[in-house]
């Protein structure tokens, strides 16, 4: 199945949709945390639906380092938990930002039937049969230490298997990741963000782990931020191509943090996933 791809006006979804009820599951990218939703938590718990904005491993208000967390299992530990420790048959939506996108994928591996949709919103998506890490690689190709201008990349770990933390730079964050977002979602950024772990070396962003049957079985859909600088629109396409059966969303004007440039967009059409 190829994947399909829309470009909507948000204003029209009819009132028997409106009133469904879901359970949201946010998870923020790198540097970033559970903070970086509130207006997007705001818009949904609003309109009345369960929102879990979550913190993974030493980000957001969670206490420790990055250098602390082991792994990437246990960076992601908070989202499999989540989603794991739902009642019964409940199935949430699991919306996903930029790096963030590849512990959703591992829930999707972990707890396929748990999942109504996963969606990845200017997000690392995975190709199911490959390494995760094989996503990060590619989509590094070509940059160089000026791409990242003011931004921190700290070697940390044993010198005979080193990892790297990574940290945005105010410059960085205003002009390829901030460039058409509010102002004081800027500054917040500025006063919030936290290194983050690449976990470059980890076993399970190196094995073969996501499955057909598993991870691929998750309906998806993939939120392209068309004026994306860090992570160009033609790259968020790349990674659907690896993907057969993707749904892709266009939110033009957005940049790489669509739920502060586009917030009421964005908060309209994860309501409009979810009730298709």
């Amino acid at each position: 199945m190829s994947s399909s791809e829309t470009t909507t006006d948000q204003s029209g979804s009819n009132k028997q949709q409106q009133r469904r009820r879901h359970h949201f599951i946010l998870v923020h990218g790198v540097c970033h945390g559970a903070w970086c939703w509130y207006r997007v938590a705001t818009a949904l718990s609003s309109a009345g639906h369960r929102v879990t904005a979550l913190d993974m491993a030493a980000c957001g208000a969670r206490a420790g380092r990055a250098d602390e967390v082991p792994s990437f299992e246990r960076y992601s530990a908070p989202l499999l938990d989540a989603v794991a420790d739902q009642d019964g048959e409940e199935k949430a939506v699991v919306v996903a930002h930029s790096f963030g996108g590849q512990s959703l994928a591992l829930a999707m591996e972990r707890h396929p039937e748990k999942i109504a949709v996963a969606v990845f919103v200017t997000a690392t998506m995975p190709a199911a049969g490959k390494p995760m890490s094989f996503a990060f690689k590619q989509l590094s190709q070509g940059k160089d230490a000026d791409f990242f201008m003011d931004c921190t990349i700290r070697t940390i770990g044993d010198p005979q298997n080193p990892d790297k933390t990574f940290l945005f730079g105010p410059e960085y964050l205003a002009r390829r990741v901030y460039q058409l977002s509010p102002p004081e979602d800027l500054t917040l950024a500025m006063s919030m963000v936290r290194p983050s772990r690449r976990f470059l070396n980890d076993a399970t962003m190196n094995g073969d782990v996501l499955m057909v049957g598993r991870y691929g079985a998750v309906r998806r859909v993939y939120v392209v931020a068309e004026d994306d600088e860090w992570k160009p629109a033609e790259i968020q396409r790349l990674m659907v191509s690896w993907n057969p059966g993707t749904e892709v969303r266009a939110l033009l004007g957005a940049d790489h943090m669509p739920m502060f440039s586009k917030g009421r967009e964005l908060s309209e059409l994860l309501v409009e996933i979810a009730n298709r």
